[in-house]
């Protein structure tokens, strides 16, 4: 379980990840944890929060928090939800907050919703143990996004605009930290870091046709105007967020289960996403996955290794594809979810 693999911060005997392990748990493939779990202490804790609760929204919020936060197991598949999701999901995200649909989301419905996602409550196993389940925290136990959301003393009100730029925040965050990974630090990638980044968690076998077909098709050491840029890679990654959208529109312009050219490819983008793709990502796209050299692909192929793509660190087997991913968060969701009804009523 790729929580329990990379927090490293408990209290009160309940396991929890520092914002700092949350992008470990999305940018590594695995973590080799040296030190033991640190146990906090209360002060320590409320020392975490009262920073929080005053700290500004930025797209570089949880580098800034680093190891001095708390992130529950509830709030963390919230935030893998946060990652995959397209702008136009965002209202919809907000909707399930705002239980009682007054247009803003208190503390009260944050955590009837996280008690709905995670009602059991389970004790860290010792260190070393290999069967350690995540937990889920009581409500007496405030976070680090309860704090920066509503306050230290949980008065405040989120909006949606505060909503929303949370999330636009966190996924520009984790963006500009892969981009960086894969560019190795320099302010524009290469075509061949572009297509490392896009091949990362790929299937293996699958990616050596791929890997071959770049060495043909790609020289080494592109010059900087073939550079990508990091806009370049944000809209990619925009689209990636789209791809559910993208299939329905490749579906409507083309004929089924044919390949695509560039022209279909790039409209399909631009009905999915109101936004075009450079023309360099897009040679530097069908170079890869153009296998048979008829500057045409099989989306139905591609949309599979873009489902790969979009799910980076969750640690869902290629195989499973996101489909199967959801379904695993539904699980959790449910697990508690109809003892809490009979104690909250539906919050629907």
């Amino acid at each position: 379980m790729c929580f329990n693999q990379f927090a490293s911060m408990t209290y009160n005997k309940e396991l929890y990840m520092t914002p700092r392990d949350f992008l470990f748990s999305i940018m590594l493939e695995n973590v080799d944890r040296k030190l033991p779990k640190k146990a906090l202490t209360k002060k320590e804790v409320d020392k975490m929060l009262d920073a929080a609760s005053r700290v500004q929204a930025g797209n570089s919020l949880f580098r800034h928090f680093g190891d001095d936060g708390l992130i529950s197991y509830t709030e963390y598949l919230f935030l893998l939800t946060i990652l995959t999701k397209p702008h136009t999901g965002f209202h919809i995200a907000f909707k399930m907050l705002d239980i009682d649909g007054n247009e803003h989301v208190d503390r009260k419905e944050f955590l009837k919703l996280k008690k709905i996602i995670g009602k059991r409550k389970e004790t860290v196993p010792k260190e070393g143990a290999t069967d350690m389940k995540p937990v889920a925290e009581g409500d007496d136990v405030n976070t680090t996004l309860q704090a920066f959301f509503f306050g230290r003393n949980g008065e405040n009100k989120l909006q949606y605009k505060g909503f929303c730029r949370f999330m636009e925040d966190l996924q520009a965050e984790v963006q500009e930290m892969e981009f960086l990974q894969f560019s190795k630090g320099m302010d524009t990638m290469r075509r061949e870091d572009f297509a490392e980044w896009l091949l990362h968690y790929t299937n293996e076998e699958a990616n050596e046709a791929y890997w071959e077909n770049m060495r043909k098709r790609i020289p080494a050491g592109q010059v900087k105007r073939n550079s990508i840029t990091f806009d370049e890679f944000k809209a990619f990654c925009l689209f990636t967020n789209n791809l559910e959208d993208f299939a329905f529109s490749v579906k409507m312009i083309s004929e089924a289960n044919r390949p695509i050219g560039m022209v279909q490819f790039r409209r399909a983008v631009k009905i999915a996403t109101g936004h075009d793709l450079s023309e360099n990502v897009l040679d530097t796209v069908f170079k890869i996955f153009d296998l048979d050299g008829d500057n045409c692909l099989s989306h139905k192929e591609f949309i599979g290794v873009m489902e790969d793509r979009v799910l980076r660190g969750l640690k869902v087997q290629p195989q499973r594809g996101i489909t199967n991913y959801w379904k695993c968060v539904k699980r959790e969701t449910l697990k508690g979810a109809q003892e809490a009804l009979r104690d909250t009523g539906s919050p629907f």
